[in-house]
């Protein structure tokens, strides 16, 4: 599904990612962890493909992101949903107005729009927030938010950066049972976190990250 062969990242004479070599197959559930500054936000972004590699290689679904026509990404990142840390919401939309852009972009029926909308905030738990504006909402509710626009299109691949990083321990709790919700649902599964706590109340595959390199792998 994922595949990062000797993949390096600068920024300017900063080294972000040092000959990383990843693979992650479809439907894993992987926690990507380590220090702020140890690269996982990049690494996402890579794999996203808002950034592009200063060097080496990514493979999703077969298809290199350095061979492919802007055109051609947009598409397929059509198929990846991304949580980002600082949630992303623009605060003169809605709550509904917010989750049905990410489809309104791809061209779908409005009807469409409307039911996989609904469906959304129905698995977040917040259709009935649906006309509240991002700033009426607390910091989990937008969270939540973030993670249905980012599940509305049925991504083949769900990223996401720091998603319960601000969050008190119930409502860690709460967002990972989305997260393992959307797994079951045939999703492959890619979190970016430095919660000790996340890493040792879970049995999924673990990513170490220090410095740009990985530094284990279990």
């Amino acid at each position: 599904m994922i595949q990062l062969f000797h993949l390096y990242k600068n920024f300017g004479p900063n080294i972000a990612l040092n000959d990383i070599n990843l693979r992650v197959r479809e439907g894993e559930f992987v926690f990507v962890s380590g220090p702020s500054g140890a690269g996982k936000t990049t690494l996402l972004r890579l794999i996203f493909g808002a950034e592009r590699p200063t060097s080496g290689h990514i493979l999703i679904n077969g298809i290199n992101l350095n061979r492919i026509s802007r055109l051609k990404l947009d598409l397929l990142r059509r198929k990846i949903g991304f949580v980002f840390q600082d949630f992303k919401l623009l605060p003169a939309k809605t709550v509904f107005e917010n989750v049905a852009l990410a489809l309104e972009v791809t061209g779908e029926r409005r009807s469409l729009i409307r039911k996989k909308t609904r469906q959304s905030l129905k698995l977040i738990g917040l259709v009935e927030k649906e006309d509240a504006y991002p700033l009426e909402l607390s910091g989990g509710e937008q969270q939540r938010v973030a993670i249905a626009r980012a599940i509305v299109k049925d991504p083949l691949i769900l990223l996401a950066d720091e998603p319960t990083g601000n969050l008190d321990p119930d409502l860690t709790k709460d967002i990972m049972v989305l997260f393992k919700s959307i797994h079951m649902k045939g999703a492959t599964v890619v979190i970016a976190t430095h919660s000790r706590e996340l890493l040792e109340d879970t049995e999924q595959v673990k990513i170490f990250l220090n410095r740009g390199r990985i530094f284990g792998e279990r």
